[in-house]
């Protein structure tokens, strides 16, 4: 089996797809993070589809091979919904699974918030479900999210190099276990350099496929999903219940430097009281990019996870 492309007409945008799989179980959809794109679910996908699952990652309107949307400044979770919702429609899915990382994650949640009839489940790598609002206040104004929340900072600091550095250096910062934080008078793209090894699961080839990604529509979007537009849920009508009724696995790296937030939501329990079936599960060493890092271990779980809730249940 062969991962295949494709591009689908939703919203008035081409938005690309990666597949790979027959339905012969069930279909397991792939919600990316930044910096990721589709790619970064290439070992998952494989192991879903020999596990008898379609697989199939977007990448996101605005990353990757789709299109940028033509007024990227008005961006809001409603339209990541909508996406996610034309998929469903275009694909004719009429129930899956979803996995999410990072920011991936948040749309699953509010999806299955949303639609639960239409979700068999959802796995999130790293995120927890936070129905609050989440405040970096703790943190130090060279936080990387304060930085770039800040309109126009990122953009010069990212333009001081080519797209290939910038995706390299946030890799190689985003898989440490301490948080990406610049000293008075730097940058975030001054805590790396080009003579800062690459994560040893990260090869240069991986590195050159993400960076040509990047360079289609380049960092416009994905500095305003997630990072700018965090709260603007552009009129979604979220339900007055915020709880989940969909099962769900959280897959957390204790070496994740998110799990070093001041405010760790995740030992605050505030989870377990919006979610009715969760399961948690903590790999010691995993990092921000456990799926990449620790592909067999994710897999796994992954499979383990969805193999106990069919789809005719």
């Amino acid at each position: 089996m062969e991962i295949e492309h494709r591009h689908l007409s939703i919203n008035n945008l081409n938005l690309h797809i990666a597949q790979i799989g027959k339905d012969e179980l069930g279909t397991v959809i792939f919600l990316h993070g930044f910096p990721d794109i589709w790619y970064s679910w290439r070992h998952q996908m494989v192991a879903v589809a020999e596990a008898g699952y379609r697989a199939i990652a977007p990448d996101w309107r605005g990353y990757g091979l789709s299109d940028q949307p033509p007024d990227p400044e008005n961006a809001s979770w409603q339209h990541l919904i909508s996406d996610l919702l034309g998929l469903f429609d275009a694909l004719s899915i009429s129930k899956a699974f979803l996995v999410g990382k990072d920011f991936g994650s948040f749309p699953a949640y509010l999806f299955a918030l949303l639609y639960p009839d239409r979700i068999c489940g959802v796995v999130s790598i790293g995120m927890p479900y936070l129905p609050i609002p989440i405040s970096h206040d703790p943190l130090p104004e060279g936080f990387y999210i304060n930085r770039w929340q800040e309109p126009g900072r990122a953009e010069i600091d990212f333009g001081r190099f080519d797209v290939k550095r910038v995706v390299r250096t946030i890799y190689i910062l985003f898989s440490r276990s301490e948080m990406p934080i610049a000293p008075e008078g730097k940058e975030i793209m001054d805590l790396a350099d080009l003579s800062t090894p690459l994560p040893e699961w990260f090869t240069e080839e991986d590195l050159s496929i993400y960076a040509s990604l990047y360079e289609k529509n380049g960092f416009t979007y994905p500095l305003q999903i997630p990072y700018r537009a965090m709260h603007n849920m552009g009129g979604i009508n979220v339900p007055p219940d915020l709880t989940i009724q969909v099962p769900v696995l959280l897959i957390k790296g204790e070496a994740d430097y998110s799990y070093k937030h001041p405010r760790n939501y995740q030992k605050e329990g505030i989870m377990q009281k919006y979610v009715r079936d969760l399961e948690i599960t903590f790999i010691p060493d995993g990092c921000h990019f456990v799926q990449e890092q620790l592909p067999d271990q994710v897999n796994q779980l992954i499979i383990r996870f969805v193999k106990s809730h069919p789809m005719n249940t």
